[in-house]
């Protein structure tokens, strides 16, 4: 016998919705139909049997259309006749997301019976996941290796409350198990059905009778929502009864007005979209009465809910990201893929994500969040690659996968979500220094914000995640905590990017419209006026400004700000200043390699510094490092940015700034580094050279392990410091920093520079006494020269006061008519020549006239006590 239990006659979906089957008509494909493995069934004696293929590890499943969710008892009897274990059991299917209910991506809940435990016991299925228990049965219920029989009554109660009832000898007699667990996680159901797994000699062992579902408790309003500003969507606990649903004079606002419309939507039939005809007040209750379920049971009401605002597309600051997940390995126990976090931080709006897009600056890809895309005030959402989103599918959590998610870096990025209109909602430039934490640093933990309302703030406002999964995609932050800025921005430096425009760069995020604010903006006199301030997104750090007339090339100005105000709204202080000029072309020789450590400590990097000795103001942007000849040259660019030396101003470039400062903390000036890779350069000798944007060689010096002092007991993290800015990029112009500053002076001026000297005389000594010691004070004796014409070859060499030779410095070369010549106190064997008076000899000889002359110059090379 087969029947429908009909509690409304005239409900159109009464065919998909409360059923009972005991299968005594002898079939299974009509009234209800049962479909999907249906070859592999049969009825036998008004039961289904199974009767599928003698072949280990079959899957079989049936299931037939049913709509109840919550407010529900199912019922069924079952025998298995055959020893369960984890090969040989049957899972029936109370809600069922799809007809199909072995397939990967079904979701809700069913009963399984049997498995390697022999018990009855309630699961969860979440997507493509792996099954979650909801009621834990009493193992060993089912141990019979013949004959389980049993009848099963599960009830779900309008608060999603659980209880799980068995009789084992298929009567209704039926003991509960103890847990009544709350589970509210799936609202939605399409199907109740069964699925077995088995091996071949229980091909037709499974069988089942009495499925029952019944729904007898009305319907419960649980929320509205605006859905904009005349249409409203009522959300039911469960399916509705469209011929009372859509009823107008069933529902009213609490001020009065009425729906003209009212719709139960296709996607949910648990919704019904109301429509006014005329814009509705908010806030507002929304009333309902003598609406109905699928199954008849009615709910006089009034039932009421409080209206969610229509949902509004986010302003900035309004929406966030709150959680960085770049590196997903080594697993901790997240996912293993990146992921984002997205906060509504509006107390009172729904915001309406639709074309929201997140983006990397610098790329063209974006990925835009779809048109349904809503967060409730103070509501989470995960956002990932589309084909993750099963990874992060949990109870209670917001999920969205768009196209064209962004690979995350996992060293550091610069991530904007933009609106609909292309404005900056958010923007986020991260570093792998922000974990604060070397371990959590190597992958596996995410990066969590810790003050949602200093959402302007950058490192000082992330850390690592400290929760034990390693991060909390879709939930509030573990490191959640005040921490107020109260810090007012600073004016860092200024550049003239053009004749008529400057930049000022500032230490925060200013707030946009008040660094818009021109009259905060002046050069000193007589400069140019500033004629508009233009804030430059996406993170607002810099301002743009336009003067109403050029300005000359490097000519010193200075840009003074009255007051800089930072999304947070503090204000700094008046008159801020930074200087600047406006950088025109350098010829060869305008920069010069003025230090570099070609040699770094074991787990440290190299530099080179560069110096500007022309009276211009140069720009490096594309300017160029190469190191090497030929087919194994090495090229770096130093900086796509503007970046402008000063008349006398040097940089020291290096790829890591925090390591030279720890390798050279007294010795290094913070604001004269500049973080950009370097070309390799060797450990012993190379040919380093300084290119502009077009590659036309500014500088160019040939380096050598052997140009450092002999005496030294190591090479490695001592720099070659040129001696006269003015002098060639010779070796004999460089020198090994001394000892005492630490063996280098990266950003700072050479311990080993000297000032070409003065005066009109021919040969000069300096210092008369030197202390050869690496102490950076007197270290080597410099014979400077300044001859009458040019032409002279030369030789220059030392003798002790007893005559005897002991350093050929220049043997017959052809020098400049000015220069110097440097004896660092090493005799020709390479030692150290002993304390006391020397002579240095001087020949000149020009071979186009004759001409001899010969000169002595005495020097005392002297030690410390």
């Amino acid at each position: 016998m087969l029947k429908y239990l009909y509690l409304l006659v005239l409900l159109p979906m009464m065919a998909q919705a409360q059923l009972r089957d005991d299968f005594a008509d002898g079939d299974f494909t009509a009234l209800p139909p049962w479909t999907g493995d249906g070859a592999s069934f049969r009825v036998t004696s008004g039961q289904l049997q199974s009767n599928g293929p003698a072949v280990t590890g079959t899957r079989l499943q049936l299931s037939t259309p049913c709509l109840a969710s919550t407010g529900t008892v199912w019922e069924f009897w079952a025998n298995l006749k055959l020893a369960t274990s984890s090969g040989n059991l049957a899972d029936v299917w109370l809600m069922a997301s799809r007809t199909d209910v072995n397939d990967a991506n079904n979701s809700g809940y069913f009963v399984r019976l049997g498995g390697t435990a022999d018990e009855v016991s309630l699961f969860r299925k979440d997507s493509t996941r792996a099954t979650v228990v909801v009621i834990d049965g009493l193992d060993g219920t089912l141990a019979s290796t013949t004959n389980n029989l049993v009848r099963i009554r599960v009830t779900r109660t309008t608060a999603n409350r659980w209880t799980l009832e068995r009789d084992l000898t298929g009567g209704r007699t039926f003991v509960a198990e103890a847990a009544q667990p709350i589970d509210a996680t799936y609202q939605r159901s399409v199907a109740v059905g069964v699925a077995l797994v088995y091996s071949s000699t229980n091909a037709r062992n499974f069988y089942f009778d009495d499925f029952a579902v019944t729904d007898a408790t009305p319907p419960l309003l649980t929320r509205t929502i605006a859905v904009d500003a005349r249409r409203l969507d009522v959300v039911f606990n469960e399916a509705m009864d469209p011929a009372s649903a859509t009823v107008l004079v069933n529902y009213r606002l609490q001020d009065g007005l009425m729906p003209t419309g009212a719709q139960v939507l296709p996607s949910n039939p648990a919704v019904v979209r109301l429509t006014f005809g005329s814009d509705y007040a908010a806030p507002n209750v929304l009333e309902a009465r003598a609406v109905a379920d699928l199954y008849g049971n009615v709910a006089p009401g009034p039932l009421t809910a409080t209206l969610v605002p229509a949902p509004v597309a986010p302003r900035a600051g309004e929406l966030l990201i709150t959680e960085i997940f770049a590196d997903e390995t080594p697993s901790v126990g997240l996912p293993l893929s990146e992921y984002l976090e997205i906060y509504n931080r509006s107390p009172t709006k729904v915001l309406n994500l639709g074309g929201v897009r997140l983006g990397k600056v610098g790329s063209t890809s974006v990925a835009v969040l779809p048109d349904t895309a809503r967060l409730l005030p103070g509501q989470y959402t995960v956002v990932c690659g589309s084909t993750q989103v099963s990874q992060f599918e949990a109870p209670g959590r917001k999920v969205y996968g768009p196209t064209n998610f962004p690979s995350l870096g996992n060293d550091g990025d610069q991530l904007v979500l933009r609106g609909r209109d292309g404005r900056t909602l958010f923007e986020v430039t991260y570093s792998d220094t922000w974990y604060r934490d070397a371990r959590k640093k190597d992958g596996g933990w995410s990066l969590e914000m810790i003050d949602t309302n200093n959402y302007c703030a950058g490192a000082d406002n992330w850390t690592a995640s400290t929760d034990p999964l390693g991060g909390t995609p879709g939930r509030a932050n573990s490191v959640r905590a005040a921490n107020a800025d109260v810090t007012a921005p600073t004016l860092l430096r200024a550049l003239a990017l053009g004749p008529v425009t400057v930049r000022a760069y500032f230490s925060e995020k200013l707030d946009s419209a008040s660094a818009a604010t021109r009259s905060r903006y002046s050069l000193a006199a007589p400069g140019p006026a500033v004629s508009r301030a233009v804030p430059v997104a996406p993170d607002f750090r810099q301002v743009d400004l336009t003067l109403d007339s050029p300005l000359l090339p490097s000519r010193a100005n200075t840009l003074a700000v009255q007051t800089a105000t930072d999304c947070a709204g503090n204000a700094s202080g008046p008159l801020q200043s930074a200087g600047f000029a406006l950088p025109e072309a350098a010829a060869p020789g305008d920069l010069i390699v003025n230090e570099v450590l070609f040699n770094p400590r074991v787990g440290a990097v190299p530099f080179v510094e560069v110096l500007n000795r022309s009276s211009k103001a140069i720009s490096l942007q594309h300017f160029q490092l190469s190191n090497g000849v030929g087919i194994s040259t090495s090229t770096r660019t130093i900086t796509a940015q503007p970046f402008v030396l000063s008349p006398g101003q040097l940089v020291a470039i290096s790829p890591d700034a925090a390591i030279i400062a720890a390798q050279y903390p007294t010795s290094h000036d913070p604001a004269a580094l500049l973080v950009a890779s370097l070309p390799t350069l060797d450990n012993s000798a190379g040919s380093l050279r300084l290119l502009d944007g077009q590659g036309v060689q500014l500088d160019r010096f040939d380096y050598n392990k052997n140009m450092h002092l002999s005496l030294l007991a190591t090479q490695e993290g001592v720099s070659l410091e040129r001696i006269r800015a003015s002098g060639p990029s010779l070796g004999n112009n460089f020198h090994s920093a001394a000892g005492a500053v630490g063996y280098a002076t990266p950003g700072r001026l050479n311990s080993q520079a000297q000032d070409a000297p003065g005066g009109d005389q021919e040969l000069t000594v300096e210092p008369e006494v030197f202390t050869p010691d690496d102490d950076g004070q007197q270290d080597f004796a410099t014979l400077n020269y300044h001859l009458d014409q040019p032409g002279y070859a030369v030789s220059v060499n030392v003798y002790d006061a007893l005559g005897r030779l002991t350093r050929r410095l220049v043997r017959n070369e052809t020098l400049p008519t000015t220069g110097f010549v440097r004896w660092d106190g090493i005799d020709d064997r390479g030692h150290k020549a002993a304390v006391g008076y020397y002579v240095l000899l001087v020949e000149l000889f020009r071979p186009s006239g004759g001409e001899k002359r010969e000169y002595k110059k005495t020097v005392v090379l002297g030690a410390r006590f």
